[in-house]
């Protein structure tokens, strides 16, 4: 089973980088077109996953440092919302009106 390892891996690779490869917006592919990127992928087993890894999009640091990509909506916690927070006052004001 040990020696199907590197096989194994470099197939998970492959599949990985490939389905990345296809998930990323046009727009953030660095150098190539995608399709000549998918073309490299497939065609080179071990050294086109590992350039797309490297060179084949623009890449956000991750974790707290890291920017939200444009158009994607981030999720804030209820106490961190302004407009939950709105929400709140407003029923808050609308019942102390009712009692009155």
């Amino acid at each position: 089973m040990l020696r199907y390892l590197p096989f194994l891996l470099i197939i998970a690779l492959t599949i990985y980088t490939f389905i990345d490869c296809l998930n990323t917006p046009e727009e953030e592919v660095k150098h190539l077109p995608k399709v000549v990127w998918v073309l490299i992928i497939l065609l080179f087993s071990i050294v086109g996953p590992v350039v797309w890894l490297f060179a084949g999009k623009k890449r956000v640091p991750g974790g707290a440092g890291g920017r939200p990509r444009p158009g994607r909506r981030t999720w804030v916690a209820p106490d961190d919302n302004p407009e939950f927070l709105k929400s709140l006052r407003k029923e808050r004001d609308e019942k102390e009106k009712d009692k009155e």
